[in-house]
């Protein structure tokens, strides 16, 4: 369109178009940077986040467009697409989700344009193509997942955030007896399921000794102990909320935070959103202690990185786009990020945004655990996470934890060929 301008004013062609006035390129106007996310819950955040780069680049400001989380895979390929009018700046799920934007060419690499130095490979990995090793992201978060809970309740009831799993079980009876829903949960979302996987089932099925075993070929999701980690989350179902197959993801967030559920096992995502919502409601952390027959007898913080962002491809202003994504790999943004939306930040040399959250991130490096079925089974068709929640959706319905076993080696099978090591 701004070709078509400039040859309207080399014409002299005396009438004006919308379309033709102030330019937004790098010449010298404004530029108008667009930056598409999932996180709707984030906007104001990331307005006061913007402001700061915006404060240093007088002629850049930055929209940030949220789109509704559930939607945001099926429209981010058709933005992507667009010549004109399309976001500058993407989101993007981390590891498998990420590949076909890149094998699309949808996405520029930014090795060499964007430094990163002296960050973890293990960080790096979710925003990495699987093909060609390049980097097309910067990663932005890492999530831990533990039991959140709600320290009031507990105390009301005269419970200590338990240590062995019979203090856990002991605790969710007494406040199932006193009317509380012991953990909120949703059973609608597979994803959902899959997390409460691997908070109570890691210890049971081995941790990262299982997944390297399944990486190279020892193992497969078959194995005993793996539907054994199944049947501890479908053994919960008594303390899940009533009808919990057609709780939805929301619902069980409103569930705890309305005082309804004394306990939420979730991500450190939510740590933000749930003190907005309500901003009097004290939280705890605690990892789940070992399940019976665990095989590993400690508590585990499992942990990924939640996403990252990059430059689209067909960005009208791929220059200022990657200037803002290198911005984004610096102390700066990550301390903003961190502080102001409550996260754990990616970028080296900066602290997380809540003493809870640095709690949580001190346990993750101590006695930390990989989120297996999303850093390493989530490179097919279908995901990893996905295939494992829809196994556990069918078991608390009241399929078995072996036929629950084989469908997850079935869908990760029909993709995933171990390394043979």
């Amino acid at each position: 369109m701004r070709k078509f301008c400039t040859l309207v004013a080399a014409l002299g062609v005396a009438f004006a178009l919308p379309a033709c006035a102030p330019s937004t390129s790098s010449g010298g106007g404004k530029v108008h940077l667009t930056v598409l996310s999932w996180r709707p819950e984030d906007t104001a955040g990331y307005k006061k986040i913007f402001a700061a780069y915006e404060k240093k680049h007088s002629k850049v400001t930055i929209d940030f467009k949220p789109i509704k989380s559930t939607d945001y895979l099926t429209v981010l390929p058709n933005e992507l697409k667009k010549s004109m009018g399309g976001p500058d700046v993407v989101q993007l799920k981390p590891y498998g989700p990420l590949q076909s934007y890149i094998k699309a060419g949808n996405l520029v690499p930014l090795d060499g344009q964007v430094n990163v130095s002296g960050w973890q490979d293990k960080v790096l990995q979710a925003a990495k193509g699987k093909d060609d090793g390049k980097l097309y992201g910067v990663p932005y978060a890492l999530q831990t997942l533990q039991v959140i809970y709600n320290k009031k309740i507990f105390a009301d009831q005269k419970i200590d955030p338990p240590k062995t799993w019979a203090d856990f079980t002991a605790a969710c009876d007494k406040l199932k007896k006193a009317g509380i829903t012991p953990l909120a949960t949703s059973g609608l979302q597979p994803w959902v399921l899959a997390i409460d996987h691997q908070i109570f089932g890691a210890t049971r099925y081995g941790g990262n000794d299982f997944e390297q075993a399944v990486l190279t070929g020892k193992k497969n999701f078959t194995d005993p102990d793996y539907t054994a980690s199944l049947s501890t989350v479908a053994g919960l179902k008594s303390y899940f909320p009533d009808k919990v197959a057609a709780v939805d993801y929301p619902d069980a967030q409103t569930l705890f935070t309305s005082g309804k559920a004394a306990m939420y096992p979730g991500g450190s995502y939510e740590v933000g959103p749930f003190t907005k919502t309500s901003p009097d409601l004290q939280l705890g952390f605690f990892d789940a202690p070992p399940a019976p027959g665990a095989k590993v007898n400690q508590p585990l913080t499992s942990g990924y990185v939640d996403g990252s962002y990059g430059v689209n491809a067909h960005s009208e202003h791929k220059a200022e786009a990657t200037e803002l994504v290198k911005w984004m790999a610096t102390p700066e943004f990550g301390q903003l990020y961190a502080g102001t939306l409550k996260q754990i930040s990616t970028v080296p040399g900066t602290t997380p945004g809540d003493p809870l959250l640095a709690q949580a991130y001190q346990n993750y490096q101590s006695h930390g655990a990989t989120y297996m079925m999303v850093v390493d089974f989530g490179y097919g068709n279908p995901l990893g996470r996905d295939q494992e929640g829809l196994a556990l959706q069918k078991m608390l319905g009241g399929s078995s934890a072996a036929d629950a076993g084989k469908l997850v080696q079935k869908g990760i099978s029909a993709w995933f060929k171990p390394s043979g090591g």
